[in-house]
């Protein structure tokens, strides 16, 4: 999204790139490829007491349609049945289920929420299944679960089918629900292909827009560069030297936050006042997560703007998350910032790397290249054998940019990474990684002792094996220097 200023409406984006193929270019004889950024705007709309009304039921009728058809898919699968297809499931839980008396009130609402609604647990049957399969990256994606009524988030989906419109003044009219009024912050960049009406913990209303990029939103071609280091003590550390502090949005408002937390603790549960002080919670906690994310919003449009390539770290959130720095990792945000970063990259015609999550990079020398021991996290800059002094987190961002231009070659390509030797200390071999043959059931180790004695052909054989592993690519350690080995 772009640095101007944004008014209250205003409450993020994200991003998805789509490469098709154009027409062919008969100057140089070729197929022009396009790209095609789809873009996500929201903001902030005020329904009437009345609408509200009309919402919540549209709510409810489509978490029923995803609840029965889910509940349907398990039934099938317990009894043994064939997998319950889409059409089937919008036969009888949309056509047929409004000609019963049971659900005669689905008629209430959009049939395109209720289809939407099937489209959304399809989508989470196709994860779920990649997932198990092993296609789809990334952690594992549980199965499709009941929604609730008390969830967090509601939300509802139009598309072009049910002939949502964008009034002549402004308003949002949606189909047996009314025209709501909209908070606009800026102007839609095209016509939307879909909107999501969404209401969170805090009681606001959203409409999130579904809209096409402007054809070519390319910037001009500079020359600078940039590796990133995220932290923190500094969130954003550039390998030019410049630090970002981290504004740690959450430690400002914990004061707050605690404040409000015990007066809901001494709520009655059940009371309207807990549900007031319920609201209230959710809305300090609304009101740090929009700070941060506007924040993340111009920090990283200046990056992409600045520089022509963009390299980070695949850190590894979920992991970080688990250990006592818990609370800083989460308030950080590094996830939804290195998310900005790629679909801008992408968008504006940006070169964007990720660098391995067990690449060096903190304790590599950027100027020898030495890789030394750990560095405990205290220990803010260290000097390497080669005299050079390095300052921890820059060091690690001079080391990432380097790692990011050698994963692309000069025609932008990404090309794989060149293997990194492990520290002697590190070169280790599990000792029951083999097994014997199965006539023997003997277990072997893989990093056997190895008698130093030296023969005639002892230098020539051990050279042949080096030469071997330099044509794969692989490097082993020396005899005898495994943590398994005798000394």
């Amino acid at each position: 999204m772009s640095g101007a200023a944004r008014g209250p409406g205003w409450f993020g984006g994200a991003g998805s790139v789509v490469e098709s193929l154009g027409p062919a270019d008969s100057s140089r004889n070729r197929m022009v490829t396009l790209r095609v950024v789809h873009l996500r705007h929201n903001f902030r709309v005020y329904p009437s007491p009345g609408q509200q009304i009309e919402l919540a039921r549209a709510f409810g009728c489509a978490r029923v349609v995803f609840n029965d058809g889910l509940r349907l898919r398990q039934q099938a699968y317990e009894a043994g049945e064939k997998y319950v297809s889409d059409r089937e499931l919008s036969r009888r839980l949309i056509t047929e289920a409004k000609r019963t008396a049971r659900r005669a009130w689905l008629g209430d609402v959009s049939t395109v929420v209720l289809q939407q609604a099937l489209a959304d647990l399809n989508t989470a049957y196709r994860h779920f299944f990649a997932s198990v399969t092993g296609k789809r990256k990334g952690g594992e994606v549980a199965h499709p679960r009941f929604r609730s009524r008390k969830d967090n988030r509601q939300s509802i989906r139009f598309t072009k089918n049910s002939c949502f419109k964008i009034l002549d003044n402004g308003h949002l009219r949606l189909p047996k629900i009314g025209a709501l009024e909209v908070r606009w912050s800026r102007p839609l960049p095209s016509d939307p292909s879909s909107v999501t009406i969404v209401k969170d913990a805090a009681g606001r209303y959203f409409a999130s827009f579904v809209v096409q990029a402007a054809d070519d939103e390319t910037l001009p071609a500079i020359e600078s560069e940039v590796g990133i280091y995220l932290g923190l003590i500094h969130f954003v550390v550039l390998s030019d030297g410049a630090k970002v502090a981290a504004p740690k949005f959450l430690r400002r408002s914990a004061r707050k936050l605690r404040r409000l937390q015990q007066a809901l603790s001494r709520k009655t549960r059940g009371s309207n006042r807990r549900k007031k002080a319920v609201v209230k919670v959710a809305r300090a906690h609304a009101r740090v997560a929009d700070t941060r994310r506007d924040w993340q919003h111009k920090l990283s449009t200046t990056i992409i703007r600045d520089n022509q390539a963009v390299y980070v770290e695949d850190l590894c959130v979920v992991g970080l998350s688990r250990t006592r720095l818990a609370t800083s990792v989460h308030d950080a945000g590094w996830a939804a910032f290195i998310g900005m970063l790629e679909y801008k990259a992408a968008r504006y015609g940006r070169t964007f790397g990720r660098v391995g999550r067990f690449f060096p990079s903190t304790r590599m020398c950027s100027g020898c290249g030495r890789v030394n021991e750990r560095l405990a996290l205290d220990v803010r800059s260290w000097t390497c054998s080669c005299g050079a002094e390095h300052d921890r987190d820059v060091n690690a961002a001079k080391n990432i940019k380097a790692a990011g231009q050698a994963d692309f070659n000069d025609r932008g390509a990404c090309v794989r990474p060149a293997l990194v030797p492990a520290a002697r200390g590190e070169a280790v071999t599990h000792p029951d990684a083999g097994i014997a043959p199965a006539d023997t059931g003997k277990r072997f180790h893989v990093a056997e002792p190895i008698r130093r004695v030296r023969t005639r052909d002892s230098g020539a054989a051990t050279a042949r094996l080096r030469r071997a592993a330099c044509r794969t690519g692989s490097r082993s350690p020396r005899p005898g220097r495994g943590r398994g080995a005798r000394r």
